[in-house]
């Protein structure tokens, strides 16, 4: 059977029995523990040497192949070009991007430095799968070193429409280096409809009925896979909670008040603070509610190097501060604002005991906290997810969540006060609706689905 070879921009090495974070840490550690092969990427390290030496770690049948990046090349590719550009692109966020072209030869630079170091490393039959908007043109540069090996994408953020792709100067470049893939996966339809309008229009293909394409001799195909999670280790991990301090000390500091919680990335692409604009109306469209909730938002920072990060994390500070200055009571603060990280099980309990998971991005491929949410609850007594539509979940949550526009407050806010007063009973048909789906559609299906399909074009 074929070697898998994972490329991401980071990668996550298992140590001892500690969690791997995040979905696709578990689903390509699955997936190479199955099939056996290669993760190649980015060490987190940034050091002043440019081109340097891979570092090789093997555990059982899985080789880490880790490479450090120079410090020029860390701020113009991954805090320029990917950061400042393709982020704000590809979440609808224009008035962030700052583009240059030294950034855009930085993004090339990598990634042609990424396949030199992985092509001794290559067999002739194994499977390439490459991970994210970091490595677009990935592809293009191990096809320039005459690699002929099957090589999949999945992008886990959206696609733009191509009204937005067009603005980035080097559109038309970059489309032709993406289509030098095989198989490309994307979280819903919608992202696959704006891929291939940009395909159409930016280069003049077509795409088949089943979402093929050819461009100069070259075969594409696109799909859409949406990403999972692990049901039963999200819902375990919860329910031992239960035992935790931290969880203790939670639920005896909200004096049985209801809890409302929401666990982002410190981003703009979340929408922290129209959400907290929309909690700040729910007590004046709704005084009853007014120190019967808490709503708790743990929101770690990231990418401090990004300026517009900073803006975020002074608004939200502004914003908490505002909100208990006009609410809170001797007894009781209305919001609770941690700008800091926890471990996943103190996460996954707080999640357990939330009423309400409240995730609203403004743009989001999939937001795998929301199916986190669902899966972390008390199936005798499940708390009510309040769902944005601009998220990827929502395709798949829709007939179980609360779901708001994350613009329009009011909406929020009426969708809050429907979460906080929902009966028992519907909340348990809701819970069971959503959790079916999570579990036919888990972090394996979406890895095994996905790992076929590239097969199957390699045959």
């Amino acid at each position: 059977m074929s070697r898998l070879v994972v490329v991401s921009n980071r990668i996550a090495v298992p140590t001892g029995r500690r969690t791997p974070p995040g979905g696709l840490a578990v689903a390509v550690l699955a997936a190479l523990k199955e099939y056996g092969g290669i993760w190649f990427g980015w060490s987190g390290e940034v050091k002043g040497q440019p081109d340097a030496d891979v570092e090789i770690i093997s555990k059982g049948n899985t080789t880490y192949a880790m490479v450090d990046l120079a410090a020029q090349d860390h701020n113009d590719y991954y805090n320029g070009f990917c950061n400042s550009v393709l982020w704000p692109l590809c979440h609808y966020r224009p008035q962030y991007i700052e583009y240059n072209r030294a950034e855009w030869a930085a993004y090339k630079r990598v990634n042609d430095m990424f396949a030199r170091k992985l092509l001794p490393m290559l067999q002739p039959d194994d499977l390439i799968w490459v991970h994210d908007y970091h490595l677009f043109a990935l592809a293009q540069q191990l096809r320039k070193l005459k690699v002929r090996n099957r090589i999949g994408f999945f992008l886990h953020i959206p696609f733009p429409a191509w009204g937005l792709w067009r603005s980035l100067p080097c559109y038309k470049e970059l489309l032709s280096f993406i289509c030098e893939y095989d198989l490309i996966g994307f979280q819903t339809n919608d992202d696959l409809i704006a891929f291939h309008n940009c395909v159409k229009f930016g280069l003049e293909v077509d795409s088949d009925e089943e979402g093929t394409m050819v461009k100069d001799g070259h075969r594409l195909r696109a799909k859409v896979f949406p990403i999972g999670i692990d049901v039963k280790s999200v819902s375990t991990t919860a329910r031992q909670s239960r035992r935790s301090a931290t969880r203790k000390r939670l639920i005896g500091s909200l004096q049985r008040r209801k809890l409302i919680v929401g666990i982002d990335r410190l981003d703009y692409s979340k929408g922290l603070l129209t959400r907290f604009h929309a909690y700040e109306r729910l007590f004046e469209l709704y005084p009853n509610q007014l120190r019967k909730c808490v709503f708790l938002q743990v929101a770690p920072e990231s990418r401090k190097d990004v300026e517009a990060y900073h803006d975020i994390r002074r608004e939200l500070e502004e914003a908490s501060g505002h909100i208990n200055g006009r609410f809170a009571d001797f007894d009781w603060a209305p919001i609770r604002y941690l700008n800091r990280s926890f471990a996943r099980g103190i996460l996954m309990g707080i999640l357990r005991a939330a009423q309400v998971g409240l995730v609203t991005p403004l743009r989001d491929g999939m937001n795998l906290v929301a199916k986190e949410y669902v899966a972390a609850q008390n199936p005798r007594n499940p708390g009510v997810l309040v769902l944005s539509r601009l998220a990827g979940a929502s395709r798949e949550l829709s007939e179980g969540a609360v779901m708001v526009n994350p613009l329009d407050l009011d909406e929020v806010a009426e969708g809050l006060e429907t979460a906080l007063n929902m009966p028992r009973d519907e909340r348990v048909h809701r819970w069971r609706l959503m959790i079916k789906i999570l579990r036919q559609n888990d972090i394996r299906a979406w890895r095994v689905q996905f790992v076929n399909s590239l097969r199957e074009s390699a045959a």
